[in-house]
């Protein structure tokens, strides 16, 4: 086989044993957070049928599907994110109870360029609640991201909030037809990408005049205390842009209970690109040297589940983005180092050693201790530099006086030093490397 056919898809990445001790970190860490609060979790296939994937997802994410028909067929695609099979399982279940409150940790697909924080194979950390109309459920699952940026032990970021009413209220009041209001939803949602100009370009090519421009403009160009943005763009506002108003102010007084509202600003330049969302829409970002964007988002979507074919019901979520959290992370060197999750190796100094090495092994299993064993036949001073190698803390040493006198010879790897132990301390000093 040629080397270059050894190549992985562009877009998509390896990860060898020490880069999942640290995705595993954050995904074990944001999965404790979300069970604390009563999530419960659900997993999907990672394929869909087109239709479902494309009911209401816009065109630009449309064009970064995954497609492909199977071999009966059918049109199918990777899923893009995990809201979409969400609505599809509540709208074929109507009789699960509400709330339901689930979440999912897996991999998502999308064709896009890849670049900093952004890949076409990545994983995300989804978190929501089925069947309350309640702000109360928006601010609870913006909480609930904060609380897991706090325990994976970020301070700086930053929260921001809108509402595609209030967004409605702006188009309207710039008298765009309401055909056109998502496409400049989606105009909207490049701004951090193409920058005012940009945005401009595509509104124009939209047809909007040079007034109507300058009247969005003006209007999304609003962030801060949502009171004082509320009068900022009193004049605009509609009864619905007014009833977007009163769902942010909910949301945020809410969050005061959670200790929670410090972190949100209100921002009405905050679009989110795809079309299922009907309500609050919300995005944290890190205030960090890595250009990866946000590291969660997401808002309401009331009419997902009865587009699909289910009941109305109302729903709202937010996504975390595990391989962004890892980069800002691992750049502030706040994961973990570890190039193992191995605790200890248990090496030999004869082979006829085989079965009391393999005892001691399995002994320490039971007491739930990681070790391993040499299968390679090797002497004990290879058996020392695979263990140094691969980054073991501690290597368990058996010769036949050790097993004689049922003591055991442990030599810490770091600081290389030995002492001789007995089973309670060996297992004490190796428990104190999980």
């Amino acid at each position: 086989m040629e080397k270059s056919s050894l190549r992985r898809p562009r877009g998509t990445r390896d990860f060898l044993p020490w880069d999942m001790i640290k995705r595993r970190f954050v995904v074990e860490t944001v999965r404790s957070v979300f069970e604390l609060y009563g999530y419960d979790e659900i997993e999907t296939p990672a394929f869909e049928l087109l239709d479902v994937l494309t009911a209401k997802c816009g065109p630009d994410v449309k064009e970064q599907i995954y497609a492909f028909k199977d071999k009966a067929g059918r049109d199918l695609g990777l899923r893009f994110d995990l809201t979409v099979p969400l609505a599809r399982v509540v709208a074929s279940h109507p009789d699960l109870p509400k709330p339901f409150k689930r979440y999912c940790i897996s991999r998502v697909w999308r064709y896009e360029e890849p670049q900093s924080g952004r890949f076409r194979e990545f994983w995300q950390a989804d978190a929501d609640i089925v069947g309350s109309a309640k702000m109360d459920a928006d601010a609870e699952v913006v909480a609930l991201a904060i609380s897991c940026l706090k325990r994976l032990g970020m301070k700086n970021f930053r929260v921001r909030l809108n509402n595609r009413k209030i967004l409605e209220s702006i188009a309207a009041s710039a008298d765009v037809e309401k055909e056109l209001w998502l496409d400049v939803f989606r105009a909207i949602d490049k701004l951090d990408k193409v920058g005012q100009e940009g945005v401009r370009r595509e509104l124009e090519k939209l047809g909007l005049s040079g007034d109507q421009i300058s009247t969005i403009m003006m209007q999304i160009s609003k962030c801060g205390n949502v009171d004082a943005v509320e009068r900022e763009v009193s004049h605009a506002l509609n009864d619905r842009g007014k009833e977007g108003f009163n769902e942010l102010a909910e949301i945020i007084s809410n969050l005061e209970l959670y200790n929670c509202s410090e972190y949100v600003v209100v921002d009405l330049s905050l679009a989110r690109g795809l079309d299922y969302y009907t309500g609050p829409i919300f995005e944290i970002s890190a205030e960090t040297n890595v250009n990866v964007g946000s590291v969660a988002g997401g808002g309401r979507y009331d009419n997902l589940i009865e587009l699909l074919g289910g009941p109305p019901t109302p729903a709202t979520g937010i996504s975390l983005g595990i391989d962004r959290l890892v980069e800002v992370l691992g750049e502030a060197n706040m994961l973990p180092t570890a190039r193992t999750l191995t605790q200890a190796f248990i090496a030999y100094t004869s082979p006829s050693l085989k079965k009391e090495v393999i005892a001691v092994a399995e002994k320490l299993r039971d007491r739930g201790i990681r070790v391993e064993v040499d299968v390679m036949g090797r002497k004990l001073d290879r058996q020392l530099k695979y263990a140094d190698a691969k980054g073991i803390p501690y290597v368990v040493i058996l010769g036949p006086q050790e097993v004689e006198r049922g003591v055991y010879r442990v030599r810490d790897m770091s600081a290389r030093e030995e002492r001789l132990v007995d089973l309670q301390e060996l297992l004490e000093l190796l428990k104190g490397h999980r």
